[in-house]
C-alpha cells in the first residue's frame, strides 16, 4: 500500500480508541442497526394494518451505524409502493398491479431507465395519455415522468434529487423521504456485478447471494448530463449496498466515518442547491472499491491511518479523472457532470494538503471533539476539558435517542386512519397475523403496538356503554386490561378516566395512586408525536435505563400522551372535552395537513394524572389530597420541559382554578396557554366564559 512510518501504529491504535469513545464501536453500531430495522418494521406493519400497500426501509448512515452524534447525519427513508411493479420483459407481467416496463437503450444513461405504462388487466401497453404525469414519446409509448414526485411533496419538504427533503431544525435531524417502485427482478445492467469473478475475497459469494435476494428499485431522478431528465428513473440497489455495509468490520466503518469527518472539515464545497460536490455516498463507493482491491488483513485497527491514506488517495484519483464508478452498476459514473473545472481545481487543492495522509490533520477535526480527544490520548494535552463527554455518556446519549425514536414510531399506529372501532379491530386482526407468521422483528413490532390498540378499542366500547347505561361492560374492561402495559401511564390513565366518568371514584383513586408510584419523574420521558416540537433534552435517568434494557424499557420509562377521539367522548371529563372543539371556522384555516389530532382531546400523561386526582379527590371529599394534586399539576406544568401539550394542561389548571373560585389565577393560566398556541386553542372559550362569570 504505502510505506508505513513506525508512529502510524501508535496513532492508529489511539485513534481507534477515540472512535470507540464517541460511539463508533461494535456495541453501538449494532444497537443503531437493530433499532432502525425494528423501526422500519413497525412503520411497514402500521402501513399495512391501515391498508397501505407499501414497505418502508430505513437506509443511510443512521441505519448502517456509520454515524456519530456530532456528524448529525440525516435520516433516509425509502417508501416502496408495492401496488406497482417494474418489469424487464413481458414474461414478468403480473395482473392487478400498476405495471411499468423498464426501457434501457442507447439513449438512457448507465444506471437510469425510462418507464412505459402498461395495462393492469392484460400484458399490453397503454396507448393514451392519462394525465400530465404521462407523456407519449415519438415511438407512441406512454412514459411516466418523475416530476410526479413534485406534486406529492409533504408539507415542509422540498424536492432534492429523488427525495422529499426537510432541513434540520432544533431537535430534529434533516430527513429524506424517497418514493420508490420495486423491480420484479434485478435489471440486466446490475446483474453483471452478481456474476463478476473478484480477484479479492470481498464481497464474498455468500454476500452476493444475499444481495441477489434483495429488491431493486427505481427512484424518480434523471441524470445530470441528460436532456430527458424529467423522464428518467435511477436504478437503486440500496438494499444490496446495505448488505455490504452490514458486512464491514469495525475498522472499515471507522475508516468511513473518518472520511466523512475529513470531508466535512477540510474539503467539501456546497453548490447552490446546498448539495455537497463530494457526497458521503461517493465516499462509501470509494471505500467499497478499496476494500475489494486490498486483502482483508489490511483492515485492522492498528492500520487505520494507512487505510485512510489509501481511501483518500483513491478519492483524489477519482477527482483527477472525474470518474467514480458506482460499485454495482460500474458504467454509472457518480462524478459525471457533477462539478465544473473551477470547482474541480478547488477540490484538488484541498485534497493536496491531505495526501499523503499522516494523521496530523485529524487534530483539527472538531466534530465530536475528535481532534482534541486524539491529542489527549497521545498525551499532547495535559489539561482535559470537563465538557468533553465521557464514553458512557456518549453511549447513553445514543441509546436514549434510539429508544425515543422507537417510542414515537410505536405511537403512530393510532395516528393513521379514521379511528373508528371497526378500523381498530381490523388493525388488531392484521397485527395478530403478522405476529403469528413473522420473524423476531415483526413479533417485537406487533408486541409493542398491540397494547395501544387494545386500550383504544376498550375505550371506544366503554364510551358506547356509558352513553347507553352509564356502566362499563366486561368486554370493554377486557380490552383495556390487555393494553395496560403499553407504557408507564397512558393506558392506565384511560382506565382511571373511565372509572371517574361512571362514578367509581374509589377505583379511580387507586389506579391513579398506582400510576403515580410507577411514574418516576427523574427517568420517565413524556412522549408525543402529534406535531414536531423541540425537546430540550432527554433525561439522564431515561438514558441510563435505555442503554441497559433497550426497547424493553419502553413500558417502564416512557409516558405517551393520552389521546381521546370523539368516539371516546363519554370517557372524558367535561373539562377535557373542550379540547375536541378547540377550533373556530377561522382556526381551521390555520391548520396543517398533519393537524388532525386537533379534533381529539390530547393531554400529557403526568398533568392528566394530577388533574384526575384533583377531580377524584374532590368527588371523594378529600380536600387535603385534592389541594396536593392541584399543586402538583401546577408544578409539572412549570418544571417538565418536554410536555407536548402544555397549553392543554394549562387549560385544565385554569378550570381547576375556577372551581377553586380563583378567577384571576384561572385567567392567567388561560392567557399562558394562549401564548403557547395562539390558534386552535380551547383557551379562547375558557377566557370568554371566565370573564362572563366575573362580570355577572
Amino acid at each position: 500500500m504505502f510505506h508505513t512510518p513506525d508512529y502510524y501504529h501508535n496513532i492508529s491504535m489511539r485513534l481507534s480508541k477515540v472512535l470507540d469513545d464517541i460511539g463508533v464501536n461494535e456495541n453501538i453500531v449494532m444497537k443503531r442497526r437493530r433499532t432502525n430495522l425494528l423501526e422500519e418494521t413497525i412503520v411497514t406493519i402500521t402501513w399495512r394494518a391501515n391498508g397501505i400497500q407499501g414497505t418502508v426501509y430505513n437506509l443511510g448512515y443512521q441505519s448502517e451505524g456509520t454515524t456519530t452524534i456530532g456528524l448529525k447525519s440525516d435520516t433516509d427513508t425509502l417508501g416502496c409502493l408495492d401496488d406497482s411493479i417494474v418489469i424487464q420483459d413481458w414474461s414478468e407481467w403480473p395482473p392487478s398491479k400498476r405495471n411499468f416496463l423498464m426501457i434501457q437503450n442507447e439513449t438512457t444513461p448507465p444506471g437510469y431507465c425510462l418507464l412505459q405504462l402498461l395495462r393492469s388487466d392484460a400484458p399490453l401497453p397503454i396507448t393514451d395519455e392519462t394525465d400530465n404525469d404521462f407523456v407519449k414519446d415519438m415511438h407512441g409509448r406512454i412514459l411516466f415522468k418523475n416530476t410526479i414526485l413534485d406534486t406529492v411533496l409533504p408539507e415542509g419538504h422540498q424536492r432534492q434529487g429523488p427525495s422529499a427533503a426537510s432541513a434540520a431544525k432544533p431537535g430534529f435531524y434533516a430527513s429524506d423521504i424517497v418514493i420508490a417502485y420495486p423491480c420484479k427482478s434485478w435489471p440486466q445492467s446490475t446483474r453483471a456485478w452478481l456474476h463478476q469473478q473478484e480477484t479479492n475475497t470481498w464481497p464474498t459469494a455468500e454476500m452476493k447471494r444475499y444481495a441477489k435476494s434483495t429488491r431493486c428499485f427505481v427512484v424518480g431522478v434523471g441524470s445530470r448530463a441528460s436532456e430527458n431528465a424529467a423522464f428518467e428513473w435511477r436504478l437503486s440497489t440500496s438494499l444490496a449496498e446495505r448488505c455490504l455495509m452490514f458486512n464491514l468490520n469495525i475498522t472499515q466503518i471507522k475508516c468511513y466515518i473518518l472520511m466523512k469527518m475529513i470531508l466535512k472539515t477540510y474539503i467539501n464545497i456546497e453548490n447552490l442547491d446546498n448539495e455537497s460536490y463530494i457526497s458521503s455516498f461517493m465516499c462509501k463507493t470509494i471505500l467499497f472499491h478499496c476494500i475489494a482491491s486490498k486483502p482483508s488483513c489490511v483492515w485492522k485497527e492498528c492500520n487505520i491511518i494507512n487505510c485512510l491514506n489509501y481511501c483518500l488517495f483513491t478519492l483524489n484519483n477519482c477527482l483527477l479523472n472525474e470518474h467514480c464508478p458506482h460499485f454495482i452498476v460500474h458504467e454509472n459514473n457518480l462524478m459525471a457532470s457533477k462539478f465544473s473545472a473551477e470547482v474541480k481545481q478547488q477540490l484538488l487543492e484541498r485534497m493536496s494538503i491531505l495526501i499523503p495522509f499522516d494523521g496530523i490533520s485529524l487534530f483539527g477535526i472538531q466534530i465530536d471533539n475528535l481532534g482534541e480527544r486524539l491529542q489527549i490520548k497521545l498525551n499532547m494535552i495535559n489539561e482535559v476539558r470537563h465538557d468533553i463527554p465521557q464514553p458512557d455518556k456518549c453511549t447513553m446519549d445514543v441509546t436514549r435517542v434510539l429508544l425515543k425514536n422507537i417510542a414515537q414510531t410505536v405511537f403512530n399506529i393510532e395516528m393513521i386512519g379514521d379511528g373508528s372501532l371497526e378500523t381498530l379491530l381490523q388493525k388488531v386482526i392484521q397485527l395478530k397475523r403478522y405476529y403469528r407468521a413473522g420473524d423476531m422483528l415483526e413479533k417485537t413490532a406487533c408486541r409493542l403496538q398491540l397494547p395501544l390498540l387494545c386500550t383504544s378499542i376498550g375505550s371506544r366500547i366503554a364510551s358506547q356503554n356509558i352513553q347507553m347505561n352509564n356502566t362499563v361492560s366486561p368486554q370493554a374492561l377486557t380490552w383495556i386490561e390487555a393494553g395496560l402495559d403499553s407504557d408507564v401511564a397512558s393506558s392506565r390513565l384511560k382506565l382511571a378516566s373511565i372509572m371517574y366518568c361512571v362514578g367509581n371514584a374509589e377505583i379511580a383513586a387507586l389506579i391513579l395512586s398506582h400510576i403515580e408510584e410507577q411514574y418516576k419523574t427523574e427517568v420517565t420521558e413524556p412522549m408525543c408525536v402529534c406535531y414536531e416540537f423541540y425537546r430540550h433534552y432527554l433525561k439522564t435517568g431515561f438514558g441510563r435505563l435505555s442503554s441497559q434494557y433497550g426497547v424493553e424499557a419502553l413500558k417502564y420509562i416512557v409516558a405517551f400522551c393520552v389521546k381521546f377521539f370523539t368516539s371516546e367522548i363519554n370517557c372524558v371529563p367535561h373539562e377535557l372535552q373542550y379540547e375536541m372543539f378547540r377550533s373556530t371556522q377561522e382556526d381551521l384555516l390555520h391548520r396543517g395537513e398533519d393537524d388532525d389530532w386537533m379534533d381529539c382531546a390530547v393531554v400529557d400523561s403526568l398533568p392528566y394524572l394530577y388533574f384526575l386526582q384533583y377531580k377524584t379527590y374532590s368527588f371523594l371529599q378529600r380536600p387535603e389530597e385534592q389541594q396536593q394534586a392541584l399543586n402538583k399539576l401546577g408544578w409539572v406544568i412549570r418544571t417538565e420541559p418536554n410536555l407536548g401539550h402544555r397549553e392543554t394542561a394549562l387549560n385544565l389548571l385554569g378550570q381547576c382554578m375556577e372551581q377553586e373560585n380563583r378567577p384571576v389565577g384561572a385567567l392567567q393560566s388561560y392567557m399562558s396557554s394562549l401564548n403557547l398556541r395562539e390558534r386552535n386553542n380551547a383557551a379562547r372559550f375558557h377566557i370568554c366564559r371566565c370573564l362572563a362569570n366575573i362580570n355577572s
